[in-house]
């Protein structure tokens, strides 16, 4: 089966659950920030340091098709939603990653390239989740969606700022 199918050639495609639609429409908006969010952690991978940052990178890429998946998923629940676990498991990195760095202000972000990276990640995640928002409001998506969406973009921030602890490189803005 080739990856070009010209289904797309008039401006529609195909949602997970089969519905034809536009290709601007909010979920297609938003499973596609999902995706550009994936490669970039993709790349972000590349550049961190510390283990432990990349396994839970690799395990985001794979949650995010969880996301995609449901929110391609309009009159049809997803085979493989996320799950409330999916959500407390980055919130319980997010603490994990606290309890070592102790933020004591205001960061000026992107003090070393691995950081940098996962700024630029936990932008297009906020970015997804404003576009997830979007949906919610006119088609509801599930509540685990939402929080888990949430949660994301604080674990890419503490991670980002693991990264410049590690080598004492956490930069706060002087007021």
């Amino acid at each position: 089966m080739s990856i070009s199918t010209g289904g797309g050639d008039k401006g529609k495609t195909s949602l997970w659950s089969g519905e034809r639609v536009p290709k601007n429409d909010l979920r297609v908006e938003a499973y596609g920030t999902i995706d550009e969010l994936s490669a970039h952690l993709g790349e972000a991978k590349h550049y961190v340091k510390s283990y432990k940052v990349k396994n839970i990178i690799n395990e985001i890429q794979n949650d995010l098709f969880k996301v995609a998946g449901e929110l391609a998923s309009k009159n049809k629940n997803f085979i493989q939603p996320i799950t409330k676990e999916d959500g407390e498991k980055l919130t319980k990195y997010i603490k994990n990653f606290e309890e070592k760095v102790k933020l004591n202000g205001f960061v000026i972000t992107g003090s070393t390239i691995e950081s940098a990276k996962l700024d630029i990640c936990r932008t297009i995640a906020r970015r997804a989740e404003r576009r997830i928002i979007c949906v919610n409001d006119e088609d509801k998506v599930s509540e685990e969606l939402l929080i888990y969406m949430n949660r994301l973009s604080d674990l890419l921030f503490i991670m980002a700022r693991y990264e410049e602890f590690l080598i004492n490189k956490i930069e706060y803005k002087k007021w």
